[in-house]
């Protein structure tokens, strides 16, 4: 049996996006590789997200603990697919695709996929990034069920 691939998402979505816009997003995106939401050990956005409703739901869905990293963090990680209008809007060039990989603690090379945008049925874009996490991630670590939450 080969070990599975734990990956980690960074998310990004307009204000107000509705929770079921950012679900689809994540699973179009998981589908791409033929993972499950049971394969992420570690999810994260930009700290300006950090009170949007949808992002706090689809982390209480899973059990997932949220990851926040600052503009300047995200910034400082190079990207392939950087947006002048997302640098304008929130102070950094890249949110899903930096905090993938921040929170994976890989570089580039480990993003599996790359900035997956939805646009749900009110227009609110959801964009989820999707990177193998480092080795050394145990799944462990993490809370897989609300339930192991302390």
């Amino acid at each position: 049996m080969t070990p599975r691939t734990l990956l980690s998402v960074g998310l990004g979505c307009d204000r107000g996006t509705p929770l079921a816009t950012v679900q689809t997003c994540l699973h179009e995106a998981l589908a791409q590789l033929g993972a499950t939401p049971a394969d992420i050990v570690a999810v994260a956005s930009i700290t300006l997200k950090a009170d949007e409703p949808a992002l706090a739901q689809l982390a209480a869905l899973h059990g997932w603990t949220l990851q926040w990293f600052s503009p300047a963090e995200l910034a400082a990680v190079p990207v392939p697919n950087p947006s002048a209008t997302v640098l304008r809007h929130v102070g950094t060039p890249s949110v899903s695709e930096a905090a993938a990989l921040l929170a994976g603690r890989v570089p580039m090379s480990a993003l599996l996929v790359e900035k997956h945008k939805h646009r749900g049925p009110d227009g609110k874009n959801a964009t989820v990034s999707i990177a193998r996490a480092a080795a050394s991630f145990s799944a462990s670590q993490f809370p897989t069920h609300p339930s192991d939450v302390s």
